[in-house]
């Protein structure tokens, strides 16, 4: 099946310049839906791991449904102001601007060995932020998956050394 055929491109979003890559038409189709969570699966089925973390809000959308047909639990990096217990942060920057992610100061202990999932891979700033986080607490990344990757905007350089793979690329 096809994939890339699920995502659609919208000119000029979130601000003039950017194109936006729309998974909605993938999540909407059960079929390539579950293919492409199968698929990625697929690529971390040998890796050990304890945990998935996704990153708010459309890595919830790929990592979650990973976890569950994995049997490992999922936690979830936020946006601020989103989680209710004790958090640590980072800010980051961004294809068009600048952000700041969370995660619960006692989701990961020291040791715990996690797999990062997010949608998009594009600059790779959040990312980076997602891993300093999950460093922070003492985490092991021991494999970062993404849905696509725009490959021309070079996020995977502040990834080196860590596993990254990408379903689709551009």
């Amino acid at each position: 099946m096809d994939l890339k055929k699920f995502i659609r491109d919208i000119p000029d979003f979130p601000k003039e310049g950017i194109i936006f890559k729309d998974i909605t038409p993938l999540l909407k189709d059960a079929e390539a839906f579950n293919e492409a969570i199968d698929r990625i699966i697929e690529q971390y089925r040998d890796t050990e791991f304890d945990y998935i973390v996704g990153i708010e809000a459309r890595g919830f959308l790929i990592g979650a449904p990973m976890a569950i047909k994995m049997g490992k639990g999922f936690i979830p990096i936020r946006k601020p102001g989103k989680l209710p217990a004790e958090i640590i942060s980072k800010d980051y920057d961004l294809e068009y601007g600048s952000n700041k992610i969370e995660i619960h100061r006692d989701a990961i202990s020291p040791g715990d060995k996690v797999l990062i999932i997010d949608d998009l891979l594009a600059t790779g700033g959040t990312i980076a932020a997602a891993v300093e986080l999950v460093e922070e607490l003492g985490g092991q990344v021991t494999g970062i998956g993404f849905l696509y990757e725009l490959s021309e905007l070079n996020g995977r350089e502040l990834l080196e050394g860590h596993n990254v793979f990408s379903l689709m690329k551009e």
